[in-house]
């Protein structure tokens, strides 16, 4: 029978969730672990790849076992798995249904913030630009639902079938105090690196290093730049994954406790 999983990883320690030999990935460590409770050889399928120390905050496998276990798989696969990955539902699925192709959105959430802080440097990316135009950042990420093809924002162009990408919805927002931002863009699909290289130059813009015109140029002449400076990895977090038939919120607060921040109201105790 196949069964998705739905899970979330801190991806600090990893690199990225595809398996390579003599590396550290989200999928060997879950494959191992499978594998090992249930006694036999498990492969599983992802939903998509992430980069090195990028994490998940939602995120679907999925996997065929053909003998149902008789014990806590849910229980005893979150206790062997380690601190930073973890499980939150085991999907019992009809058919064949298939984790990766068959996601028709995958939305990305990126944080920063502008003042230094020892305790969101694993979980937000550390820019010491106090004074970004948001106006002009706002302008560039308005034009982005409106191109398909994305190969001027993509670092291997001619390593991919194509660069189309459908963009349903891009946004930015700011705390009150204008120190922390987000970044949120949902799509079909998206290139290696895409969301950290439009982030990059989201804050290039802010800067007053590149003009919004010359960033929509890319998008209109389809040429990839000579020189492509991805946003730090930490700040990115696959955040939610829609199926026609899956469609749930994440099991882990902790992105949304992100996203809600500026909501947030400290009161003395």
């Amino acid at each position: 029978m196949r069964y998705f999983f739905h899970i979330g990883y801190h991806g600090t320690h990893y690199n990225g969730w595809q398996k390579h030999p003599g590396s550290n990935s989200v999928q060997q460590k879950l494959e191992t672990a499978l594998s090992k409770l249930l006694k036999v050889p498990i492969a599983i399928n992802g939903c998509g790849r992430t980069d090195a120390q990028v994490h998940a905050s939602q995120y679907f496998f999925h996997v065929d076992i053909e003998n149902e276990w008789d014990f806590d798989l849910f229980f005893r696969l979150n206790k062997i798995l380690p601190d930073d990955i973890a499980i939150f539902e085991i999907i019992p699925m009809q058919g064949q249904p298939h984790a990766r192709f068959d996601a028709i959105k995958r939305t990305y959430d990126y944080f920063i913030h502008t003042y230094k802080d020892p305790f969101l440097s694993n979980y937000s990316s550390f820019y010491p630009y106090p004074d970004l135009n948001l106006d002009k950042m706002k302008a560039a990420v308005a034009l982005l639902p409106k191109y398909t093809d994305y190969r001027g924002l993509c670092k291997c162009p001619d390593r991919v079938e194509h660069t189309l990408c459908y963009v349903s919805s891009a946004a930015i927002w700011m705390d009150e105090n204008a120190d922390r931002l987000r970044f949120q863009i949902i799509a079909n699909r998206f290139l290696s690196k895409m969301v950290r290289i439009i982030v990059g130059r989201l804050l290039e813009i802010g800067k007053g290093q590149l003009s919004v015109d010359e960033f929509e140029g890319y998008l209109i002449s389809k040429q990839t730049p000579p020189i492509i400076i991805p946003a730090y990895p930490q700040g990115l977090y696959l955040s939610k994954v829609t199926y026609p038939y899956l469609d749930i919120e994440a099991g882990t607060l902790f992105t949304g406790l992100l996203q809600n921040f500026n909501k947030t109201h400290w009161q003395q105790l």
